[in-house]
């Protein structure tokens, strides 16, 4: 076929235009036409999110990488809802069944399941009950059974007509039940009639779980009898009950008032209550649901529960991770990292402050080896040697025999010292990766992980994104929802906060480089080889010099890598090379020089107040949009600025907390590690998080992430503890 006859067979079956496409999506989300056409086109020239939303303001009117994200989603959906409509179009037209109506009704449908129900009868189908009968030549009794036209004589009498042995019609009650089944297959294949039952299975129905055997004791034991509204129950809870049915634990189903569906059913269909087959259209009408609708709608029903379930879930798990990048980096300090361990020992690393490794050990202070005193003198010598300003300590296995060590030597030796507790979830996973061997080909892989603690203090992004998202442990469920979802979206997170705070040029791994915009794996190599080749990048001109650099490629990134040793300013803020001109035509409007500008970035304002120029004024005079103005004089403020400085700071301790030192209505103040739809995990520096339900963080707290995230720190009361099973109690509510 040439592309001129794909054009035209396309056209023949098209529903939607682009503008309408457009029009849908503007709905949808409150937005202006031309915001959403602007950001499509961007998309699909291959702009990235973090590139569209900074630096492409004027042309999207201010849209956040929200809103785009969402105009991306949908504009997929749309597009791949057309390309479906056509397939189905032409697959009944093709069967020679297509009328205006049909055509108008599937060309109407904004959601793919209407689609799907309304190509159901034309679906080629597998060998059914419904085929076999219909090659029996029990059609025609179907439609007398189905249309309710026939008054007069018994069904038995209108069934005889339709005996043939030689095609396995030997009764007429078996025509009459063939005839049945084709009429049951009919009523399933109705779009009006499975819709009926969808919204009344959604509406009314009851998610219900049972134990498979209530004398097995499993963590699923609240859901042993369990019954909860479909269109109320939350989240993990479904997850829930998924993960008990996986593991053979738990039953799981729709209840509903069947009895009052099929009323629902009959009053629907039969229109001739007269008709000798009333009681076979009964019978097919409940043989339908039973046998076709109702196992298939109870899937539909539980798959899009379970997708809705997994969608918070996964944003849940992003939201975390997203607080979790975005913690506080420890600048121009020298971190001791310890890994802790009993039987292996405990491994000691330390860095300096741009991360580098300077040297390690194993110390042996836990059973069964009991090595205490060498271990005290292995730290004390390394943290002296090398001026350590604090210990990174892993909370994993031993971690809090190991905190015990160092708050001994603090008070008793290292009194300028301080220590905090660091997640060691994923360190093992790095320590094992090709990067990890690559960044420390010399070094065993029992060793790279304490490293990857004590740099997860010093700047928790740089090293954080060079492990599986997934590994981190700050989500809920995470391996029970579809993983390619869930990876795309902690990508998506992790892509996002790299361009928020911005990339050093000059120290950042190709692991970190890699989600900058408009770079990829290949690209984030390269960069690196180069640098280490030709030695630091002195601007970002030189990012044309390095291989498979092209024009978009450049576009994309270069606002997004700081260079804080170039000669130019602008090289080293989120001010993008095509606005270099801009901003050096502002200074001039503005009598300034760029070297007191880098020392005394408030100028810019007052000078502007002086000259009393507004906003709109100085963009104009500088050929400039006033977002994009605002967005440079913003960087030429504060250059070099990390957006972090702003977040709260890792809790540094001094001395140590037991779980047997707590006491209920004790005041504390922890760390926020994980928060879920039930409450959040606080470290408060004891071996067990203590958990915060949503109950006690205030009046009416639907979801906890209203209050809290990850990274927070907050003050809270202990409620209770129980030691036996290792859990605490605690409270935002102070009074």
């Amino acid at each position: 076929m040439t592309e001129n006859q794909n054009s035209i067979e396309t056209n023949k079956y098209r529903c939607t235009e682009p503008d309408r496409m457009i029009e849908i999506i503007a709905g949808e989300l409150h937005l202006r036409p031309v915001q959403v056409k602007n950001t499509i086109e961007l998309l699909d020239d291959e702009s990235t999110v973090p590139f569209i939303a900074r630096y492409r303001k004027e042309v999207t009117g201010k849209l956040d990488e929200e809103q785009i994200r969402l105009i991306q989603s949908h504009i997929n959906y749309l597009r791949n809802l057309e390309n479906r409509k056509q397939t189905v179009l032409k697959t009944i037209d093709e069967q020679e069944k297509l009328t205006d109506e049909l055509r108008r009704r599937i060309c109407r449908s904004l959601k793919m399941q209407e689609v799907e129900d309304l190509y159901l009868p034309y679906k080629p189908k597998r060998k059914t009950r419904g085929t076999v009968a219909k090659a029996k030549g029990l059609e025609l009794l179907a439609m007398l059974i189905r249309e309710q036209q026939t008054t007069e004589g018994t069904p038995e009498e209108h069934a005889e007509s339709f005996i043939d042995e030689d095609k396995g019609v030997t009764t007429a009650a078996e025509a009459l039940q063939g005839a049945r089944d084709i009429v049951a297959e009919m009523i399933s294949e109705n779009a009006d009639i499975r819709q009926i039952v969808r919204e009344f299975s959604y509406h009314r129905g009851q998610l219900v779980s049972e134990a498979k055997d209530e004398k097995v004791r499993s963590p699923f034991e609240m859901y042993y009898e369990y019954k909860e509204a479909v269109k109320q129950i939350r989240p993990h809870r479904i997850l829930a009950m998924n993960r008990g049915e996986k593991e053979g634990m738990l039953r799981v189903s729709i209840d509903l008032e069947k009895d009052r569906l099929i009323k629902l059913l009959n009053d629907r269909i039969i229109t001739n209550h007269l008709s000798v087959f009333i009681d076979h259209l009964e019978e097919s009408v409940l043989d339908s649901y039973e046998r076709l609708i109702s196992p298939s709608i109870e899937r539909e029903i539980r798959n899009e529960a379970t997708e809705k379930a997994e969608h918070h879930a996964i944003k849940i798990f992003a939201e975390n991770l997203r607080n979790l990048l975005l913690q506080a980096s420890i600048k121009n300090k020298r971190i001791m990292g310890i890994d802790p361990g009993f039987r292996t020992g405990c491994k000691v690393a330390v860095i300096d402050e741009t991360g580098k490794y300077i040297e390690g050990a194993t110390i042996y202070p836990h059973p069964p080896q009991k090595d205490r005193q060498g271990a005290r003198r292995t730290i004390v010598d390394l943290a002296n040697k090398h001026f350590v300003d604090i210990v990174a300590i892993g909370n994993g296995t031993a971690s809090r025999e190991t905190e015990q060590l160092v708050a001994e030597l603090i008070q008793e030796k290292l009194p300028d010292l301080v220590y905090a507790i660091v997640s060691e979830a994923g360190a093992s996973v790095y320590s094992a990766s090709p990067l990890a061997k690559e960044e420390f080909p010399d070094l065993e892989a029992s060793m790279r992980g304490n490293i990857s603690i004590a740099r997860r203090l010093l700047d928790p992004l740089s090293e954080l994104v060079k492990i599986d998202p997934k590994a981190i442990g700050v989500g809920l469920y995470q391996h029970d929802v579809n993983q390619r979802n869930l990876s795309e979206a902690l990508d998506t997170v992790v892509e996002s906060v790299v361009n928020f705070v911005g990339v050093d040029l000059n120290t950042a791994s190709w692991a970190l480089l890699k989600y900058v915009s408009g770079l990829n794996s290949r690209l984030a190599k390269n960069i690196t080889a180069y640098r280490d080749e030709h030695g630091q990048f002195k601007n970002r001109k030189q990012l044309h010099d390095v291989k498979g650099m092209g024009p978009k490629a450049f576009e994309q990134c270069a606002g997004f890598l700081r260079i804080p040793e170039s000669d130019n300013l602008f090289d080293n803020t989120a001010i993008h090379p095509e606005s270099y001109p801009a901003a050096q035509k502002l200074l001039q409007e503005l009598n300034l020089e760029i070297e007191l500008v880098r020392t005394k970035g408030g100028l810019i304002r007052e000078r502007s107040h002086e000259k009393k120029q507004s906003l709109t004024d100085l963009a104009n005079s500088i050929a400039v949009g006033v977002p994009t103005l605002e967005d440079i004089i913003d960087n030429l403020e504060k250059p070099g600025r990390d957006p972090r400085a702003d977040m709260p700071k890792p809790i540094l301790r001094r001395d140590v907390m037991k779980m047997e030192d707590l006491r209920e209505g004790m005041l504390l103040k922890g760390t926020v590690r994980n928060v879920v739809d039930f409450g959040a995990f606080v470290d408060i520096g004891v071996k067990q998080d203590g958990l915060v339900h949503r109950s006690e963080m205030g009046k009416r707290v639907m979801s906890p992430m209203e209050v809290v995230s990850v990274g927070d720190i907050i003050e809270v009361k202990v409620l209770k503890v129980d030691s036996e099973r290792g859990r605490i109690a605690l409270s935002m509510n102070l009074n």
